[in-house]
């Protein structure tokens, strides 16, 4: 038989960044995660608790929110991880628009996506019986694949300092974006070329790679020192090494 143990959750409630924290006393159980109790207390104390999830795998990012202060994916943050003894605090992600008690609008992400440019095919290298060939090397189609795993939480974006502090969403892409560049402009069949747009358009200068975004990755992807450092160190190739400049006037 299960253990059971009480234990209060401190949950925001609100309309539009009005509104406050309410405690809601459960009754818990041995194996629940964070969203079990929330459907849990919207089942039974609270039935008009607005909150995003989808999945309950962790691979949707739909239940992204802030517990006790932490962004973390509701779904895969387990009470037994928790001190229960305190009110376990359970909030909206702070980087976005609020829109009811645990949801808010996360659709600028989106539309920062759709500024990206898309994957652009290099011409190939030969042409055999079988059409146009390609030649790549192992390595090369490896590295951008730990991109792919992304799930779109958008955790790291709700933690960079630049959007949740300084709120130059109109400056800076966040990471999860600059990991989405770098899956292209890393990929060997890419012939695209986003690095002005990164240095003038997509805000790459603002991160101070405090790798924040990195430590709250569900997927575990390395986002500071496998996408944002290459790619400014590739910025800072063109655009600001004079060697590189000039290389590129007697090449």
């Amino acid at each position: 038989m299960a253990t059971t143990s009480q234990a209060t959750f401190r949950i925001w409630r609100g309309e539009n960044n009005k509104g406050g924290y309410v405690d809601f006393s459960l009754e818990v159980e041995e194996g629940m995660v964070v969203l079990d109790a929330v459907h849990r207390i919207q089942a039974t104390q609270a039935t008009d608790l607005g909150v995003r999830w989808n999945c309950k795998a962790g691979k949707c990012g739909s239940c992204s929110a802030e517990i006790n202060g932490s962004p973390k994916l509701m779904c895969m943050t387990r009470l037994n991880t928790l001190d229960l003894t305190k009110p376990v605090t359970v909030e909206p992600m702070r980087t976005f628009p609020h829109v009811k008690d645990l949801v808010t609008d996360v659709s600028w992400n989106f539309t920062v996506k759709q500024r990206i440019p898309p994957f652009q095919r290099r011409p190939p290298d030969s042409h055999g019986p079988d059409g146009p060939q390609w030649r790549v090397r192992q390595q090369d189609v490896d590295r951008p694949q730990e991109f792919r795993k992304c799930i779109e939480c958008f955790l790291c974006q709700d933690v960079c300092h630049v959007l949740r502090e300084h709120h130059m969403h109109d400056k800076f892409i966040g990471p999860r974006f600059i990991i989405h560049a770098a899956q292209l402009e890393m990929n060997p069949l890419d012939d695209g070329n986003r690095l002005e747009a990164l240095k003038d358009d997509f805000g790459i200068g603002y991160c101070n790679i405090t790798k924040c975004c990195t430590k709250v990755c569900p997927e575990g992807i390395h986002i500071t020192d496998n996408a944002i450092i290459p790619l400014k160190e590739r910025v800072v190739d063109q655009f600001y090494d004079p060697l590189q400049k000039l290389f590129r006037i007697f090449k």
